[in-house]
């Protein structure tokens, strides 16, 4: 098979989909990688590491599109990388199609194959694609917040660990899994005062035996977000529902209980955002202000430390993406229903269950999908 990877070309994304590592894995199992012209540079990787790992490198997207029988990507394509898409080619990459409408028929239009990193599972019901980026996020959640709290900012002017006579930051994480686990352990690490909220009772449990001390745990009814919500100072929003769109936690109206100044992280923006005031923004332009409340919804969070972020990402895709290209995406779904749980679009249809209820877009069974 050959293998194709682009470079990204969404702002500020600074990842790359294949590593040299994986390159001469591929390689080394038979088969042919291409590699776009200074894809690598933003994650630390040069041309000459891929050309030794037994890659090609490539002047253009265009040519990666047109020649390559498995693209690997980072984020999801962009809109001029849908329209080169083919039929019967193999798009492995995060799509997060539940918010993304436009994104969704284009794929459908293009024939192509689509396998989303964020919804391949495992036998633990874990996100194993997902979790490296997950704990990346999680971990620089606390840290924008913190820079979003400076008063240059617009925000508080609070110092997340207080100073001896002065509080530190209370700081609410909205979730328990990976995102929130991660982000309550580094806030408590900075000194501020950190409750998670999340409604299930075994994982609130798992929570306080294993971080007991550390940071507080609440049960996330309505009543108890709302009246964490009116006294933090930074509220990190973790939540997730494979695949689908997240779920409005905070609204509009709210934010005039909050504090003034106080900010809001979105780590669930890829998947709509759950505050009802998020929008995506960007590295370069991350925070915006609503109703005096300070947003930081940067759609791609783990690009900004991107050589760390890309090896992470790397050592979980590799096995996936070489055991597409051993035995082609037909056969390796087959074989592991965990992969066929990343399928999201196939020649012209949509096949993940969760994004046709958010879109309202008739789904085939992923079962099926492996017949046609």
């Amino acid at each position: 098979m050959k293998i194709g990877c682009p470079k990204e070309i969404k702002p500020q994304e600074f990842r790359v989909g294949l590593t040299p590592s994986a390159a001469l894995e591929a390689v080394n199992a038979g088969h042919s990688v291409i590699v776009e012209k200074n894809a690598g540079t933003g994650a630390g990787f040069d041309d000459a590491d891929y050309i030794a790992a037994g890659a090609v490198i490539i002047d253009t997207a265009e040519e990666i599109f047109a020649t390559a029988d498995m693209i690997v990507k980072v984020k999801e394509p962009q809109p001029g990388e849908r329209k080169m898409l083919r039929e019967g080619q193999v798009l492995f990459t995060y799509l997060h199609l539940a918010p993304d409408p436009e994104q969704t028929r284009d794929l459908m239009a293009s024939g192509a194959t689509c396998i989303a990193y964020e919804t391949v599972t495992d036998r633990n019901g874990g996100l194993p694609l997902l979790a490296p980026m997950s704990e990346v996020a999680g971990r620089l959640a606390p840290q924008v917040g913190a820079w979003t709290l400076q008063k240059a900012n617009g925000g508080r002017g609070v110092l997340m660990g207080g100073v001896p006579g002065v509080g530190p930051a209370r700081v609410m994480v909205i979730g328990g899994g990976v995102v929130g686990t991660h982000a309550a352990r580094i806030a408590a690490g900075m000194g501020a005062e950190v409750t998670v909220l999340d409604r299930s009772l075994p994982r609130m449990r798992y929570l306080d035996d294993v971080f007991a001390g550390v940071f507080n745990t609440r049960y996330a009814s309505a009543q108890n977000t709302i009246e964490l919500a009116r006294e933090a100072d930074l509220i990190i929003g973790a939540v997730l529902i494979p695949g689908a769109a997240a779920p409005k936690l905070i609204s509009r109206a709210q934010l005039s209980e909050l504090k003034p100044g106080a900010a809001l992280v979105d780590v669930a923006i890829d998947q709509g955002g759950c505050f009802e005031t998020s929008k995506a923004t960007t590295h370069q332009d991350p925070i915006y202000d609503v109703d005096g409340i300070m947003h930081y919804c940067v759609a791609n969070m783990p690009g900004a430390v991107a050589r760390t972020s890309t090896i992470a990402l790397g050592n979980a895709t590799m096995p996936f993406m070489l055991d597409l290209a051993n035995k082609g995406w037909r056969q390796a779904c087959a074989d592991d229903e965990h992969l066929l749980n990343g399928l999201n679009v196939h020649a012209g249809k949509l096949t993940y269950h969760a994004v046709g209820k958010a879109l309202g877009i008739d789904v085939l069974s992923p079962r099926l999908a492996l017949k046609e």
